[in-house]
């Protein structure tokens, strides 16, 4: 790796990320907390060498002293741009707006440490003993002996005391209306995929065939019945779709308008623990306690979310003008590890970084990816070298105290049932890289050190990468001196960084590709369910790169096949999966990364990641104002 490049590197970066979906953070589990006394002893043991390691972080915070009566808590969404203010888990797209939702709605159903659904949710479920006979009367003889043979009857059960933050109870209707407006050709949001075709009808209403979709059914204002034309072993671990939308307030409205409502920008509704009192447009919320809440009362009065920049991050938390943050900067970590008024928690986080490459675009009609075998990046021998071009293992080493570390594959280690340690990715090696372009007749013809395309004409290959903290603009130098070190001429589109939201805007989230985007830099937050068709399937709006093949769209069904309930063949396939992204490079990881969240010390009842049992109605403080660091 360059090493004066390296070193140029300032202090920050932060990565925003894009959500599959909408995720509540409960948990229904406790985890395996081992003491922040032990923590503390090992964190520090690992500074010595400048090398520190997520395991020897609790994601459960520390409780010191008793519980005041009320209290604000103050939330910092880090960030250096607006929110985008789509604040309904139908429509969002972005993370940061899942972090402004996550505190005043929620799902029905929460899960456990291995993400699977659980019944202590504001919803419980079970599988029916037969599939429904009426979904199945609205069938063919041949599809209604399918999906008798393989598909399953889910009842869902609302807890009588789930209630809308305007009194309303949430009903099964408002259940069954998610998915109709998902469903309807005149939804603009990116929900509607694999989950969705799976239920009996869906195809149809999709396509304006049925008026309703005849494998959801109604049972009462609290009971609703599924069905699935097959019973994957993804179903029960995400992709059951458990958000429901107010129908008393959205069933007049015209699908395409709701999105950009002030029902869902300026006066959201949910049934969370706390309900929305004010929205100072993608900068702050003010939120106030939902006595009304499923779960019981919560203990704070108000919660306070607020924009804070990336670069004033640790004299925001060191002032006490936050109580904690969604996310710090590791990189920041070694500097801050004595913050003296904060708890650091820690985890592997379900995310990762990655080099995308544009190889086609969505047809809107279709709602599928239409693939360009002509186009810039479509020879995979081009982007296996721009893979072998760049080390990100140094990187995370040395600027990210081993808080972030080099990918491998397209399954994060936050999944390490699925996670294939055993594919290596491809390894950091320049030469290899101009030996491949070589080959492949990317050649220097006119001596200036840089490669041709391979009918001898300029390449010059457009790179879209986004703002954010103070080391993004480096960073995304570095990749293209990489690139450029290997002969590969690279620049960034429009000669800048791209703001978040339109970042994702011109990578395509709402279907529109930008064509003069070839490479782009972004992140995921992966879902609780390891199925990777919402973001690499044909029919994913989220698959960015536009990359399908019949190869991949065989081994991503075969994920979830009758045949993959057997977890040890459903590893096989996921690993087969995992090869097949490394050889086809349709994207490719960079770094997997820790989430390090610092949390005032007078907070109580907080906890981050899966399996916790810790839920927000709970968080509580000691005190009125928040600890200042001394």
């Amino acid at each position: 790796m360059n090493k004066k490049l390296l070193k140029s590197f300032l202090v920050a970066m932060l990565v925003f990320v894009l959500a599959l979906a909408g995720c509540s953070k409960d948990t229904s589990k406790p985890a395996d907390d081992t003491g922040k006394k032990d923590d503390s002893k090992k964190t520090e043991e690992k500074a010595e060498d400048g090398v520190y390691n997520i395991k020897d972080f609790s994601n459960v915070k520390t409780n010191q002293g008793e519980a005041i009566d009320g209290g604000t808590f103050t939330y910092g969404l880090v960030s250096d741009t607006p929110f985008e203010g789509t604040l309904n888990f139908n429509f969002y797209s972005g993370n940061p707006d899942s972090q402004v939702l996550q505190f005043f709605d929620e799902g029905f159903l929460t899960w456990d440490a291995n993400y699977v659904y659980t019944n202590d949710g504001a919803a419980t479920y079970e599988k029916d003993a037969e599939v429904s006979q009426k979904a199945l009367a609205s069938l063919s003889a041949d599809e209604a002996k399918t999906v008798a043979d393989k598909g399953v009857t889910i009842t869902f059960k609302i807890r009588d005391n789930v209630n809308w933050h305007d009194g309303k109870p949430v009903t099964a209707e408002d259940w069954e209306f998610a998915h109709e407006v998902i469903g309807n050709k005149a939804y603009d949001g990116p929900r509607y995929g694999s989950d969705f075709t799976n239920i009996v009808g869906m195809d149809e209403f999709h396509e304006g065939k049925a008026d309703k979709i005849s494998g959801i059914e109604v049972v009462d204002e609290k009971t609703l019945k599924i069905t699935y034309k097959e019973s994957t072993p993804s179903l029960l671990t995400g992709s059951i779709w458990t958000y429901p939308l107010a129908k008393h307030i959205f069933g007049n409205m015209p699908i395409d308008k709701i999105s950009s409502s002030p029902e869902v920008r300026q006066h959201p509704i949910g049934f969370g623990p706390f309900k929305v009192e004010s929205i100072v447009p993608g900068e702050s919320v003010t939120y106030v306690r939902n006595d009304d809440y499923w779960r019981g009362k919560p203990k704070l009065d108000k919660v306070v979310l607020k924009v804070i920049n990336p670069n004033v991050i640790v004299q925001a938390l060191e002032k006490g003008e936050v109580d904690t943050v969604d996310s710090f900067p590791v990189d920041q970590y070694p500097a801050n590890a004595k913050m003296a008024n904060v708890e650091f928690l820690g985890m592997v986080d379900r995310a990762y970084s990655y080099m995308g490459f544009k190889l086609g675009s969505w047809d809107k009609e279709k709602g599928e990816i239409k693939p360009n075998p002509e186009g810039k990046m479509s020879d995979v021998n081009l982007r296996r070298a721009m893979w072998h071009a760049v080390d990100n293992d140094t990187v995370g080493k040395k600027f990210y105290h081993g808080l972030r570390w080099n990918a491998t594959t397209l399954i994060p280690p936050s999944h390490p049932e699925f996670h294939d340690d055993s594919n290596q990715g491809r390894a950091y090696d320049p030469e290899l890289a101009k030996k491949i372009l070589d080959e492949a007749g990317y050649k220097d013809v006119d001596g200036d050190g840089i490669r041709e395309d391979k009918n001898g004409k300029p390449l010059v290959i457009n790179f879209a990468a986004m703002s954010g903290g103070e080391t993004a603009e480096p960073l995304a130098k570095y990749y293209i001196q990489a690139w450029q070190q290997v002969g590969l001429k690279v620049e960034l589109l429009d000669g800048r960084l791209q703001e978040f939201n339109s970042f994702y805007e011109r990578v395509g989230k709402n279907g529109d590709d930008d064509p003069a985007i070839d490479v782009y830099q972004g992140a995921w937050t992966v879902g609780i369910d390891v199925d990777p068709r919402g973001l690499y399937g044909r029919d994913a709006i989220y698959n960015f790169s536009r990359y399908a093949s019949e190869e991949n769209d065989a081994i991503m069904s075969d994920g979830v096949s009758q045949a993959a309930f057997d977890v040890d063949y459903r590893k096989e396939v996921y690993n087969k999966w995992q090869k097949l992204m490394v050889d086809e490079v349709p994207v490719f990881p960079t770094l997997y990364r820790a989430a390090l969240v610092p949390v005032n010390n007078r907070v109580l009842n907080y906890a981050i990641g899966d399996g916790t049992g810790v839920y927000l109605n709970e968080l509580a403080v000691n005190q009125e104002a928040p600890n200042p660091a001394k």
